[in-house]
């Protein structure tokens, strides 16, 4: 998360700035250039490496991938695959929202229920999901709901953790002063503690959206005919290895999309904050 600051001066007898002044206009345009340019000499780097130094056939080239996908564009395949990979891990992720939060409040607001369910909670948690797509798929099919649970079981776990050291992080005093002024118990969630677990919940959601990601194509690569993931499967099949990156780098660009995505709703919600 991006956290604006304010420029501090005067500061002793140098007058040296404690704290970078935030960032520009100016600023915003020379990192949508770094960007660019970085992006830009790593392409170059690839196309020269798969021209002159290895065989293409093993790395692939940057300027097939760019003719395979604007194929794919064209006759509406990418769109095709596109959408069930993306939309399946935007459920999970969701799905990872709705329960995980309530848990973790739960597991900060009863000790009990936490000391009682840890182990267990834990145990799940060191459960390779990968290993249990397999058994997603016997139980709900190779259809979209066995990647949206596979999804689900990667980022859930991480929601539950953010929240409840989120919650763990929210000052106590306040609360207290807030129960000595007999505030309710459901005002005080509202006020104090759901405001305070909100940067942990868009810390989850930034990382869970990889994982999300991930979670899907998982399943895709198991069982599915369609998808981002059903298509690097495909094409490694057929030693089509400008199919295999040309799925990755797709890939790639959504989750940088969602990403930034995320982002902007995250400035949008914690404008206020500092």
């Amino acid at each position: 998360m991006e956290i604006p600051t304010t420029s501090v001066t005067d500061v002793g007898d140098s007058g040296a700035a404690l704290v970078s002044p935030p960032a520009a206009a100016d600023d915003a345009g020379k990192i949508f250039l770094g960007r660019v340019g970085f992006a830009v000499f790593i392409i170059g780097l690839w196309e020269a490496a798969a021209r002159w130094v290895l065989d293409p056939f093993w790395i692939g080239q940057p300027s097939t991938v760019v003719v395979r996908i604007w194929s794919l564009i064209t006759s509406g395949d990418l769109w095709w695959h596109t959408v069930p990979t993306v939309g399946q891990a935007a459920a999970g992720l969701i799905l990872s929202l709705i329960v995980g939060i309530p848990i973790g409040l739960l597991f900060a607001y009863n000790r009990y229920i936490e000391k009682v369910l840890e182990p267990f909670f834990l145990g799940l948690y060191s459960i390779p999901r990968i290993a249990l797509a397999p058994l997603f798929i016997l139980w709900f099919g190779i259809g979209p709901m066995s990647k949206i649970v596979m999804a689900f079981s990667l980022v859930v776990f991480m929601v539950i953790l953010n929240t409840y050291e989120g919650m763990r992080g929210v000052d106590r005093e306040l609360v207290d002063m807030m129960r000595a002024m007999r505030a309710k118990r459901g005002y005080i969630l509202r006020k104090v503690l759901l405001p305070a677990i909100v940067p942990w919940i868009f810390a989850s959601i930034r990382v869970g959206v990889g994982l999300a990601l991930i979670g899907s194509v998982v399943g895709e690569l198991l069982g599915s005919n369609r998808g981002l993931g059903w298509y690097v499967e495909r094409s490694a099949g057929q030693i089509d290895i400008v199919g295999v990156f040309t799925g990755l780098v797709v890939l790639m660009i959504v989750g940088m999309l969602l990403n930034e995505i995320v982002k902007l709703v995250e400035r949008r919600f914690l404008r206020n904050r500092y």
